[in-house]
């Protein structure tokens, strides 16, 4: 069984989130949870502005964000009485459909996965050091904080 890797921000093309996503499935195939839930974050067409987005760009203060991540992730956790709370979020250069984040949660029961993952994903919009840039399909663009 390959170990889940550590929640954080990665560059594009170090993490393979589909591999991640076995890898959660696989620390709790022992029957300890009674559910899982995943949140994947994709790039859209449909951007903050009235513009449609060609591409986004992600960078992040990286060291700030993992903690920030970290602390989401425990946290959350121990809010709902989770058995897991992970959170990738991906860096660089990213085309429409391609995705950007995952979050994974896994507990005794389905009403404090949902809460849990739906905190975590709010909380992870906000609070780590992380930049989006919107490239528009006109060629302007607009540096957007937060995830």
């Amino acid at each position: 069984m390959r170990s889940v890797p550590a929640s954080g921000v990665y560059e594009k093309g170090r993490l393979d989130l589909g591999d991640v996503i076995n890898a959660v499935l696989g620390l709790v195939s022992d029957g300890s949870v009674g559910a899982v839930s995943f949140f994947l974050g994709i790039t859209k067409k449909a951007g903050r502005g009235e513009k449609d987005v060609m591409l986004l760009e992600m960078e992040s203060y990286v060291e700030h964000a993992n903690k920030s991540l970290s602390k989401i992730c425990e946290e959350t956790k121990e809010k709902y009485g989770l058995t897991f709370v992970g959170i990738w979020h991906l860096i660089g250069r990213f085309e429409l459909g391609e995705p950007i984040v995952l979050v994974a949660v896994a507990g005794a029961s389905r009403d404090g996965v949902f809460q849990g993952l739906r905190e975590a994903v709010e909380r992870y919009k906000r609070e780590p050091a992380l930049f989006k840039k919107e490239v528009y399909v006109d060629g302007s663009y607009k540096w957007l904080e937060g995830a």
